[in-house]
């Protein structure tokens, strides 16, 4: 049965569950998302990829900066929901609005909770080298992704993977999982299974001070932080005084001083091992393959980077 919803997201990675929502025949009656904000060359305020979308579709949006005035609580209990769904919205939900909908309010998680609760789950995860990752249908509570866990779907993560690999998997996973939680819960037939006390880990938001890469870690660490921050907002060097993002990688077989190329296809020597460089953007350039750019600008053996 089509069930009464709110939206409530900003980013891509909302996009397939929206849109799941109004394949399966769900009445979407509003989409909140973060304000337009400034953007491009022009700095003109752009809308989120989610309210975009609302507008193409006929959906009425909210971009309200806070939903802790009572007028806001007010407007949102008056829609009259069976749910409220969550996808990387960026708002804190005060206890009146997760409590206004029949069913409360459901996010969808880019982690397996409790690890990587939080801001940035798919990039803390690849930057800590885990293995595995996934995607989690959850009860929402006034914790910080804290709540049951109605449904999970796990993928690996390999050795290519990068944030924007694993970040379109674990979106498409979401969505799925979302519309068969929503099935449950109509027919009454929903699980929630309480998150456990032990292995909490908390996906802070990405600094500046993290995106430099620091040459003298070992190539496994690196590794994983070139391809955690890629395609946004990138780890970045510097060869001959420019700043470069390093945007995907491989590890490498070699040695030598930290941050040292070891041959012309830019294999860079780190405290341990070695790191192949595979796609890099120069500053205010397009991406592209490494050995396109080489093609252009040599970077020999025995330079070093920054």
């Amino acid at each position: 049965m089509a069930m009464r919803l709110a939206f409530m997201g900003s980013p891509a990675f909302a996009l397939p569950s929206l849109n799941a929502l109004l394949e399966a025949g769900h009445d979407v009656a509003c989409v909140y998302s973060q304000p337009p904000r400034p953007a491009g060359r022009g700095k003109r305020d752009r809308p989120t990829p989610v309210h975009a979308y609302a507008i193409e579709r006929g959906i009425t949006v909210r971009t309200p900066r806070s939903l802790k005035k009572l007028a806001e609580q007010a407007a949102f209990a008056a829609l009259g929901l069976d749910a409220a769904i969550v996808v990387a919205y960026g708002l804190i939900l005060p206890k009146a609005i997760l409590d206004a909908p029949r069913f409360g309010a459901l996010n969808v998680h880019g982690s397996l909770l409790p690890r990587w609760r939080g801001a940035a789950p798919i990039q803390r995860a690849i930057m800590a080298g885990d293995r595995v990752t996934g995607v989690q249908i959850m009860q929402m509570e006034e914790g910080l992704d804290t709540g049951p866990v109605l449904a999970s779907a796990e993928t690996p993560i390999e050795a290519d993977d990068t944030t924007a690999s694993v970040h379109d998997r674990l979106a498409s996973l979401g969505a799925a999982l979302l519309i068969d939680v929503l099935a449950k819960m109509e027919r009454g037939e929903a699980r929630a299974t309480p998150q456990s006390g032990e292995g909490v880990t908390y996906a802070h938001k990405i600094t500046p001070a993290e995106t430099r890469i620091d040459w003298s870690r070992p190539a496994r660490e690196i590794d994983c932080v070139i391809r955690g921050l890629a395609p946004t907002p990138g780890a970045w060097f510097e060869v001959n005084g420019v700043r470069m993002k390093a945007l995907d990688s491989r590890l490498g077989m070699g040695a030598g001083e930290p941050g040292e190329t070891l041959d012309d296809a830019l294999l860079v020597a780190c405290g341990e091992g070695a790191v192949r460089v595979l796609r890099v953007q120069r500053e205010g350039r397009a991406p592209m393959a490494a050995d396109a750019f080489l093609r252009g600008q040599s970077i020999p053996a025995g330079a070093r980077l920054g």
